[in-house]
């Protein structure tokens, strides 16, 4: 008898855990009275996240419509973008049997969202992957995370882009050189080199280490790329960190492939603590001490402890900061970065057009004469190439918010949702960067030229005499959303623009960018083979290429 029990007592167990729940997420959705959508699985479960990719990898080889299955996808937001908001409206919601999001574009609602931090606070589980070193400014809880954010801002300042501007400008000569030496066959390894550069950016201007940049086609170990390899690891598996201790990662037992992410964990963090020790070295023995983004943690961590406003970061909590620093202050801008590279390649006139400006407003092809305040203000093209590109390949398409505690009113248009606490709710950043609404008449075309009001010079013959009078535009608050909004909007905003501009600076002021496979045949088949490896993105921790050497840059002078 008992063996007849335990499949009906199993069975009966899996009803409370899995049917119940998602009935009832069903029935609050319907409260709400705006579409719904339902899959079967959480999207948020860590095993689902974990085995996803497998799943759909054998899924999508068979020949059946997935229907609302393919909501299931991490990332689902990169194929969809507007798609499901232009046919459902502004607002719809997705059940699971754990979880009920409601994904909004509207951005009057946006707005409220963001504004309202005390009513839609930051789903710090969410993040947790994050603290793999301690907690931090992205994973503190709403209290804590004044202390964090007003410390890691406090140095992205004038004085740091100024150094940035420089440190960016002398990487990308030598990225240069070293994409040029390869001649008519091309380069492959573009997003491992602005990976790269963009650490190295990092490094001198946050940390004050200087590397020379290496190209990822150049052999040979050096400190620099044991760094940067030790941090990409990191990066790369920190969801798979969320299900594997890390005492596991380094048991004698564990899998090669298991033991080189610990390893990958352990060498980051003594680093970290080598830049940290160094740091307090100085400041102990009375020094003012390097002055950068690590120093600024460490006078924050020996302040008095009067509040938890003003109480200075534990060891774990610096580590664990500059470890968010990192992630999100160079792998952000890279990923940009080499989607931008594919983009220029499949796009010659965008080049030109940029080219037009730089050949009006820098002085000469001596980039290390250029001066940070007199030029970047002045490049409004380079600046709408970044805009242009993080508007369709966002690095976070979507930043839920949690209620806080009570059910709180979300106006929508004409109609007023009551918002119960269990709700997740989502300002939807791919689907406002691409609704038709907002971005007529091409919302999914790559054109950085929207950036620049009409009426300017880009499409008249004397363009370089009117370059002065372009302007930049600024669009509805609530339809862009790369660096977040509100008081959480991201610190490193202004870093980014600096390090990005002064980049496609050094690159097109004298060269200029195509695929290899443009030399012998047809344009558009080479412009579509750049825009598909565009397309054939992944979301991880952040949106990026699944495969950027699917195509061979060339790069000439002009």
């Amino acid at each position: 008898m008992i063996p007849y029990l335990t499949p009906a007592l199993l069975s009966i167990l899996y009803l409370v855990w899995y049917v119940v729940p998602f009935a009832k997420n069903i029935r609050r959705a319907r409260s709400l009275g705006v579409p719904i959508l339902s899959v079967p699985v959480s999207p948020m479960n860590v095993l689902w996240i974990v085995v996803e990719p497998m799943v759909f990898n054998i899924l999508d080889r068979l020949p059946i419509d997935l229907g609302n299955f393919n909501y299931a996808r991490r990332g689902w937001h990169f194929a969809d973008k507007a798609s499901t908001h232009e046919e459902l409206g502004d607002v719809f919601v997705l059940t699971s049997p754990r979880e009920t999001f409601l994904h909004v574009c509207d951005p009057d609602s946006i707005n409220q969202i963001f504004d309202r931090r005390q009513d839609f606070v930051r789903p710090v589980e969410l993040y947790k992957m994050m603290n793999v070193f301690g907690r931090n400014v992205a994973t503190a809880d709403p209290v804590e995370w004044k202390r964090h954010r007003k410390i890691v801002a406090a140095p992205f300042n004038e004085n740091t882009n100024k150094l940035v501007w420089s440190e960016s400008l002398s990487q990308a000569r030598d990225m240069l050189k070293a994409w040029t030496s390869h001649g008519s066959k091309g380069t492959i390894g573009i997003a491992r080199d602005t990976r790269t550069l963009s650490l190295d950016v990092l490094a001198a201007t946050g940390f004050k280490k200087s590397y020379r940049f290496r190209a990822s086609t150049e052999p040979g170990p050096d400190e620099a790329r044991n760094y940067r390899e030790a941090l990409m690891i990191t990066l790369d598996n920190a969801l798979f960190m969320m299900l594997v201790p890390p005492r596991l990662l380094l048991s004698r037992f564990s899998p090669k492939s298991w033991s080189r992410i610990g390893r990958a964990t352990t060498e980051f963090k003594s680093y970290m603590m080598s830049m940290l020790n160094e740091e307090r070295s100085l400041l102990d023995a009375g020094k003012p001490g390097t002055g950068n983004l690590m120093s600024s943690l460490i006078r924050a961590s020996e302040e008095s402890t009067f509040s938890d406003i003003t109480k200075g970061l534990s060891v774990s909590e610096i580590l664990g900061n500059i470890y968010v620093i990192n992630f999100a202050g160079h792998d952000t801008t890279a990923n940009t970065l080499a989607y931008a590279m594919l983009l220029l390649a499949a796009n010659p006139a965008v080049q030109e057009w940029v080219a037009a400006e730089l050949h009006e407003v820098l002085p000469n092809d001596r980039s290390d004469t250029w001066e940070y305040e007199a030029l970047f203000p002045r490049l409004k093209r380079c600046l709408a190439v970044l805009y242009e590109t993080v508007r369709l390949y966002p690095p976070i398409m979507a930043l839920p918010k949690l209620v806080n505690q009570h059910s709180v009113p979300l106006t929508v248009g004409a109609k007023i949702l009551h918002v119960d606490p269990e709700i997740m709710v989502v300002p939807s950043v791919l689907a406002v960067h691409t609704h038709s609404r907002y971005w007529s008449p091409d919302p999914l075309n790559w054109r950085p030229s929207r950036w620049i009001l009409p009426g300017t010079a880009a499409s008249t013959d004397d363009s370089t005499k009117k370059l002065g009078e372009e302007e930049f535009f600024v669009p509805r608050r609530g339809t862009y959303l790369p660096w977040s909004d509100g008081p959480q909007n991201c610190p490193g905003k202004k870093f980014a623009h600096v390090e990005f501009v002064a980049v496609l600076a050094q690159l097109l002021q004298t060269h200029r960018v195509r695929l290899s496979d443009s030399i012998d045949s047809d344009y558009e088949k080479a412009r579509a083979k750049i825009l598909a490896a565009c397309e054939d993105s992944e979301h991880g921790l952040l949106l990026r290429m699944k495969n950027a050497d699917q195509v061979r840059l060339v790069w000439k002078h002009a």
